[in-house]
């Protein structure tokens, strides 16, 4: 973590959040870019009062939809060779597309929805959908509400935290074993809900 800190704090002092939006758009199209690190690390600075707590959320998740909606319009207009062909240049090898059209295939807008939580997906979710054919409002809906969860477990996360990290150890005291199981009843119930939305969308369309 101090590492991360020396590396990525001062440029996200000097640039403010719009620099973290424009990393996430980036990474969204495959590049190699520490788009979470980033995100995390802006977050302990608006704990601090150094950049403002809402514009970070606002422009990471703007950043994150743009990118993924220009990965996907990639996807769609070039088609799966065309992409191959070109994009060992930034790390889009045939064997990381296939897992990914295999992770597709089996899970679809659910994929979509959670893929920012996973590495190589979080960087090729938009081209991948494109590629795939995906209906573009369908990948719209499940990327939107996927870049919102993200971007507020890691940014909203590392806020919280910086500013209340002296009263963590204190309510997790008061809250005991049925308050954790309390918070992680309400996690699961809104990963199933997305779920549920992503199934009855399916049915929906078939």
């Amino acid at each position: 973590m101090e590492h991360l800190f020396t590396a990525v704090e001062p440029f996200v002092r000097a640039h403010g959040s719009p620099v973290v939006g424009i990393v996430l758009f980036f990474e969204s199209l495959g590049l190699p870019l520490p788009g979470e690190s980033m995100l995390i690390v802006a977050g302990v600075l608006a704990s601090r009062g150094e950049i403002s707590p809402t514009l970070l959320i606002l422009y990471a998740w703007i950043g994150s939809v743009l990118g993924d909606n220009a990965g996907y319009v990639i996807g769609r207009l070039l088609g799966r060779q065309v992409l191959l062909r070109y994009g060992g240049k930034v790390g889009l090898t045939a064997e990381r597309f296939a897992r990914i059209e295999e992770v597709f295939a089996r899970y679809g807008p659910v994929a979509v929805a959670f893929a920012r939580f996973v590495n190589i997906l979080r960087q090729l979710n938009g081209i991948v959908a494109g590629v795939a054919g995906m209906p573009w409002e369908r990948f719209l809906l499940f990327n939107a509400l996927g870049a919102a969860l993200w971007v507020g477990v890691w940014g909203g996360g590392a806020l919280l935290f910086g500013r209340h990290i002296g009263t963590f150890e204190g309510l997790l005291h008061h809250l005991g074993p049925w308050g954790m199981a309390a918070l992680a009843a309400a996690a699961i119930a809104s990963v199933a809900g997305i779920v549920w939305l992503a199934r009855r969308t399916g049915s929906v369309k078939g």
